[in-house]
């Protein structure tokens, strides 16, 4: 492959070509392949890589942890409570320091300028693994999947239904612009995005022979619908917006009436993870007692579904993490 991504930070896919998504991509589809028929090429030996972890995650982690290790780089888990954001040390220091003991740093947090100074002052690769912001390894794993149940990605017909402004929405907006696809925001016109960056993804979809539109219509949203993507109504640290969120978004609930609504058969459903889909966890019981609901954002009916393909999306994490650090970081 070309060696245009080397020594590169994947901070945003607005930062990226489509050909250089593309690129990244269909590495992703070759390192999984490798691993399945038990390849290691190690191609990563000696490397170091730092995982900053702000916000807790069970996907990221273990994505960047086993990719590496499978690459033969050595991951180092740094939390919360063991860097010093901003209270004895800011970003800069932080990232001069990290950056001159580690080849890569991964960075999941809050604010999108913490990574951004990252990037700035270390020295070395800087991957986001999320954001307030953007999401841009999470949806290289969409993409993958997309491609892998649909064989292509431009002109697909893709509705994300729910909160239109979380960094979910954000960053497929813009990857989808940039791979050329007809994307459409399904929320209610409170939770439209950011209308600065509609019109950035308008503009790259101008370029790309892809369309971008913001409807609050159900019906008309989802119609002809070859995926249906959705995320939780409320992120980590929103958590006294659930009543107020689920009163607003409980009629976009992904459900088999929806998935009918497109007049496909064969509409994929992704979901990024972790769902509250049933009763089987602490928080969804609790909403069950406190609001009389069984699921929030996706039934569950639908999330276990032969239409549902969110264990491909999961483990894609793993396989499109590796292809950025071999792309950035290999000799």
């Amino acid at each position: 492959m070309k060696n245009s991504l080397k020594g590169r930070s994947f901070l945003s896919l607005l930062d990226f070509s489509p050909e250089e998504i593309n690129t990244l991509i269909e590495l992703s589809g070759k390192v999984k392949e490798e691993k399945q028929k038990g390849i290691f090429p190690k191609r990563l030996k000696n490397k170091n890589i730092a995982l900053l972890f702000e916000k807790n995650s069970t996907r990221t982690r273990c994505a960047f942890t086993v990719a590496a290790i499978d690459e033969g780089a050595h991951p180092e888990f740094l939390g919360k409570n063991d860097i010093q954001f901003g209270k004895k040390e800011s970003v800069a220091d932080t990232a001069r320091v990290l950056g001159r003991m580690f080849d890569g740093i991964q960075y999941r947090g809050f604010k999108h300028e913490t990574v951004e100074g990252l990037a700035k002052h270390a020295g070395v690769p800087v991957w986001n693994g999320l954001t307030d912001d953007f999401h841009p390894t999470q949806i290289l794993a969409d993409f993958l999947t997309i491609k892998e149940q649909k064989g292509y990605l431009k002109e697909i017909v893709f509705a994300f239904v729910g909160d239109g402004r979380n960094n979910m929405a954000n960053s497929l907006m813009v990857g989808a612009a940039k791979m050329g696809m007809d994307f459409r925001i399904v929320a209610p016109k409170i939770l439209f995005p950011d209308e600065n960056l509609v019109n950035i993804a308008k503009e790259i979809a101008q370029e790309t022979g892809g369309k971008i539109s913001l409807c609050d219509d159900i019906a008309e949203g989802v119609k002809g619908a070859d995926v249906i993507y959705t995320d939780v109504w409320v992120s980590m640290g929103e958590e006294e917006h659930f009543e107020e969120r689920i009163k607003l978004l409980l009629p976009y609930q992904v459900n088999a009436d929806m998935m009918a609504k497109t007049g496909k058969a064969d509409t994929t459903f992704l979901h990024c993870l972790p769902a509250f889909h049933d009763l089987n966890t602490t928080v969804g019981l609790e909403i069950y007692e406190k609001y009389g609901i069984d699921a929030m954002e996706v039934s569950d009916e639908v999330f276990e579904s032969e239409n549902s393909k969110v264990w491909d999306q999961a483990e894609n994490r793993m396989h499109t993490i590796k292809a950025v650090m071999i792309a950035t970081l290999q000799d």
